[in-house]
């Protein structure tokens, strides 16, 4: 058993809305995983505010995830959890 996969909570496959999925794809991922792309565009686009690295700054795909032009890391989990349906 202590090899199983797991499949609760953060591990469970969750569905990207079509706005979230032109991030990540729209294939069914663990919310883990949605995180870590969400993540990669970040980083990939420079989207972190030079002065705050706390502060993401949407570009024109996050503003219709996030709803707002900037957003902390912190507050961008409740942003995405509208996107996604278990």
């Amino acid at each position: 058993m202590a090899n199983a996969p797991k499949t609760g909570g953060i591990h469970a496959p969750v569905t990207p809305s079509p706005e979230l999925g032109a991030i990540v794809g729209t294939a069914p991922l663990p919310r883990s995983q949605v995180i870590s792309k969400v993540w990669d565009h970040i980083k990939k686009n420079n989207l972190q505010n030079p002065a705050n690295k706390r502060e993401i700054l949407a570009d024109d795909k996050l503003k219709k995830v996030f709803g707002v032009d900037k957003c902390s890391m912190f507050e961008m989990n409740k942003h995405i959890s509208k996107h996604v349906k278990a």
